[in-house]
């Protein structure tokens, strides 16, 4: 009885661990940093330039709520669905950004707003996030290649700052690989099964269904919905250039114009270290530091590179609190949401 309140008070514990680095990563950011000068940076964006932005993400947003509707293969592709599957992402993106679960906080309420509003059953729901997911790393695997080759003919990038930039994209296509491929293959029910012969494991034969059906549908997309999943995969792709966009256009109305070029190789580098800090909530101190290093490198100013950090959490705030006005207009139209009711069988 007490081993499951020992595991959640560990979690909490690491999870208040991943918080506190962040919080000490951003304080060692703004250390070293003119605050002065930053907050004079980023009043220079002004009211016209976060507008631009917000609206660059908002495509970028509505993008991503495209190739999950395409995942979501039990529903049609119209307007009705995308402002369905928009709404939840809303929602659960504004979890994922708040609570310090590794960015998977908000998939729950995903799942359970599709099932208790709109129909879709739980193994359909979640199998759509995780390709949704994987549609994701493989779009952003193709965009950090593209990246990489920017920085490789960059003369403003030391060979230490290539190095280490290489190493991260082998870390992060290794990493999508395997994932894919435990998906693709049937990696789970097939290590499931194995184990299951042993006498230890018996009970896990009495889960094992699930699991086999989750895999199918998964190998099913991947399989039957090739053309849709690859089309996908080139949408996802568009919402990591609108990214670049954004760091194009913010930096302009910041008083320091960069090149296309430029932007990407930031956008780029900022997405690594997003990346391989997802257990960092909202990539915090992480993702400034990212800002500061490649924007001094290129500009020669680490306060620019706050600033657009600064105006990039400005964005997320504001995207933030959408989302979480549009879940109570779900909880006050609808009912609550109720997270404990993901692990029911609410399959079609």
């Amino acid at each position: 009885m007490n081993r499951p309140l020992k595991r959640s008070g560990a979690v909490k514990v690491l999870k208040a661990l991943y918080l506190a680095l962040g919080v000490g990563l951003l304080f060692v950011v703004v250390r070293e940093t003119d605050l002065a000068e930053v907050a004079q940076h980023v009043t220079e964006i002004g009211v016209v330039g976060l507008i631009v932005v917000i609206a660059l993400y908002f495509a970028a947003f509505l993008v991503d709520s495209i190739t999950w509707t395409m995942a979501l293969v039990p529903v049609p592709l119209n307007g009705r669905w995308l402002w369905r599957t928009w709404a939840v992402r809303m929602v659960g993106e504004a979890y994922n950004n708040t609570i310090p679960a590794a960015g998977m906080g908000g998939e729950p309420v995903k799942a359970v707003l599709l099932k208790r509003h709109y129909g879709v059953g739980y193994r359909a729901g979640t199998a759509s996030l995780v390709l949704a997911k994987t549609i994701n790393l493989v779009s952003l695997n193709l965009f950090l290649i593209g990246g990489f080759v920017l920085m490789l003919y960059s003369p403003k990038l030391s060979f230490g700052a290539k190095e280490v930039a290489a190493f991260g994209l082998a870390a992060i296509l290794v990493a999508t690989g395997l994932f894919f491929a435990v998906q693709r293959y049937r990696w789970t029910s097939l290590t499931g099964t194995f184990l299951s012969r042993f006498p230890w494991a018996e009970r896990l034969e009495s889960v094992l269904h699930h699991v086999r059906d989750f895999d199918e549908r998964l190998v099913e997309f991947y399989t039957r919905y090739r053309g849709r999943f690859w089309l996908a995969v080139l949408l996802a792709l568009v919402n990591w250039l609108l990214g670049v966009a954004e760091v194009y256009y913010a930096m302009w109305f910041l008083g320091h114009p960069i090149t296309w070029a430029e932007a990407y190789m930031i956008e780029a580098v900022t997405q690594m270290v997003r990346a391989g800090t997802f257990f960092i909530p909202l990539s915090l101190g992480a993702q400034e530091g990212a800002f500061v290093i490649v924007v001094q490198t290129i500009t020669g100013s680490s306060t620019l590179g706050l600033a657009l950090g600064v105006v990039r959490r400005l964005r997320e705030i504001i995207w933030i609190a959408v989302g979480f006005v549009i879940g109570g207009w779900y909880t006050t139209r609808f009912g609550g949401i109720e997270p404990r009711e993901i692990g029911e069988d609410g399959s079609r």
